[in-house]
């Protein structure tokens, strides 16, 4: 009498060359049950060579996504970059160059009072076409609870080919917004961009206008070897760290610090750390009025 494979999926395969004593603990032993086996099923496949460290960090994100929320990675409402409805086109256009952002959240009377989504490069419209009701450029905003699945809102940026949505609480209310690039991120860590200097050290970039974009989690010591400056090593680690020490708070986007000869700007904050800087040399004093 024949008796059927039980596991078909697990049948030697042409070309397998697996030795029979490998292919019957396989066929006994049951695979990861949990999250975290499978975790530590990755660990193991890069200690064993079978996979790449980044493969598996990239693994580990996919699965560590699936749990997560919009509301986990948004930019909060009160960080957010907005742009009024009713102001001039060159306070528009300083905020967007100042930003660096390709999408803003419009507003209309009140900062809640979201009513669609102004696309950077639209402004030169209005620069050709003054005529141009800024209206006319919006496009529909896209909202979605906090309690959004990363995973499941990540499909839907691609689906609908948008890249930013705002986050609404439970009351209705703007809670903040996520791009498709905060999700991203959250599988391959942190996205470069155009500006991005390979030669530079990890955290540090050369901007268009010759300033520089500091990761909040620069590490000092090579700030320090970078800009050829002295900043204090031994209390914090990080560049935010010691920042936000000189502050007393935690730092707010716009504020400036002056420290051991650079002028330190914040750019973008999240969760209650800055995570870019905009760093520039600053200025001499002036000269003494002695003689």
């Amino acid at each position: 009498m024949l008796v059927s494979d039980p596991h078909p999926s697990r049948s030697h395969r042409p070309g397998d060359k697996r030795s029979l004593f490998e292919r019957l603990v396989e066929f006994i032993s049951p695979g990861p049950d949990s999250k975290d086996e499978l975790i530590e099923t990755l660990a193991d496949a890069e200690d064993r060579e079978l996979i790449e460290p980044e493969s598996r960090l990239m693994l580990e994100g996919v699965l560590r996504m699936a749990d997560m929320t919009a509301g986990d990675v948004m930019v909060a409402a009160p960080r957010m970059d907005l742009l009024d409805i009713d102001a001039p086109y060159e306070e528009l256009l300083a905020i967007v160059i100042d930003t660096a952002h390709s999408r803003f959240p419009v507003y209309e009377d009140q900062r809640d009072n979201i009513i669609g989504i102004l696309m950077a490069k639209d402004l030169l419209k209005l620069q050709r076409a003054p005529e141009l009701n800024l209206r006319t450029l919006l496009r529909p905003a896209v909202f979605v609870p906090e309690s959004k699945r990363l995973n499941e809102l990540l499909r839907d940026f691609r689906s609908n080919r948008n890249h930013l949505a705002l986050v609404i609480d439970e009351f209705g209310k703007t809670a903040g917004l996520i791009t498709i690039e905060d999700v991203l991120e959250e599988i391959v860590g942190e996205i470069e961009d155009e500006f991005d200097d390979d030669d530079a050290p990890i955290g540090i970039y050369t901007l268009a206008d010759g300033s520089h974009r500091v990761a909040g989690d620069a590490d000092i010591e090579a700030v320090n070897t970078f800009f050829g400056v002295d900043l204090p090593e031994d209390d914090f680690d990080t560049i935010g760290g010691l920042i936000a020490h000189e502050l007393g708070h935690v730092p707010r986007r716009g504020e400036v610090v002056e420290n051991g000869g650079l002028r330190f700007s914040v750019m973008f904050t999240r969760a209650g750390a800055v995570r870019w800087f905009k760093v520039t040399r600053a200025a001499p004093p002036p000269p003494s009025a002695d003689h």
